[in-house]
């Protein structure tokens, strides 16, 4: 997995990019199909207490997107991080309904033929 890292006009502490880093390897073995992964830090508008991280992942076929607003940096990434997780649980299940539906047609395709015969 691919992991990128932007800090949009400012530069992080090292803390906070190794707590990026590392929430962001979290979902690796959480969920293998993960091809890429963004993260994005920057401040909401002209408030430079109001702290957004924006977490990108790219797996086949679609890209998944949480942004979370907060007055830290880390509570902002564990926040989207959360979100991120809640839409991985759901399109694992979306893809597993639809391998088991494949499944069950390759099955009666190979018992009408056997019937057939």
């Amino acid at each position: 997995m691919d992991i990128h890292f932007t800090a949009r006009k400012f530069k992080p502490h090292q803390a906070i990019r190794d707590h990026a880093l590392a929430t962001i390897k979290k979902l690796d073995k959480y969920f293998d199909g993960i091809v890429r992964s963004d993260i994005i830090l920057s401040f909401e508008g002209k408030d430079p207490s109001l702290k957004t991280a924006e977490i990108n992942v790219h797996v086949f076929g679609s890209v998944l997107i949480a942004k979370e607003r907060s007055d830290e940096f880390l509570k902002s990434i564990d926040m989207a991080l959360e979100k991120i997780e809640r839409q991985l649980d759901k399109y694992k299940a979306k893809h597993r309904a639809k391998n088991k539906k494949t499944l069950r047609k390759i099955k009666e395709v190979d018992v009408v033929e056997q019937i057939e015969e």
